[in-house]
């Protein structure tokens, strides 16, 4: 049977691998114990899962870059129910122009037509574009370059 600190340790592991590789869940299993981590969206909290016995963990909420909150910070926009709201549709991470060293497809202000291609995000080594679902102005770019997304996750505003 293993102990307690022997569990910690793997769920710290397995949380380390999932960070890394940007993925939105991962599933170990040996000797018939079963350990599933998996990121919740960033809107809400995220808390690693363990299954099949004891010990819940909970993930560690990511530090604010030093000096970078200020005394009035003003409240953040839920951009989720926007009608212009362009979201992931898969886990990968996202990539805001071709290649390095290349411009972005889109700025903040731009117009894009519809089909038009606004990112890609590299998903199992594919790259998907994610293309404009109508046309419009780019309102607001919400994820940064060679950004982990989720599925669902909200990335532009095209207004």
């Amino acid at each position: 049977m293993s102990r307690p600190d022997d569990d910690l340790a793997l769920i710290r592991k397995l949380a380390e691998l999932l960070n890394d590789s940007g993925l939105g869940e991962i599933e170990y299993e040996t000797n018939g114990r079963r350990v599933r981590l998996a990121k919740q969206p960033p809107a809400t909290t995220s808390a690693p899962i363990f299954v099949g016995g004891a010990m819940p963990a909970m993930a560690a909420a990511p530090a604010a870059a030093p000096g970078a909150a200020p005394a009035t910070a003003a409240p953040a926009v839920d951009d989720t129910n926007n009608p212009g709201a362009v979201k992931s549709p898969m886990v990968g991470t996202a990539y805001l122009s071709p290649e390095p060293g290349k411009p972005a497809f889109i700025n903040v202000g731009d117009k894009v037509a519809a089909g038009q291609t606004l990112l890609i995000i590299e998903a199992m080594k594919t790259f998907n574009p994610i293309k404009a679902p109508k046309a419009g102005t780019v309102a607001k770019i919400i994820i940064g370059n060679a950004q982990p997304v989720e599925f669902g996750q909200v990335l532009l505003i095209v207004d």
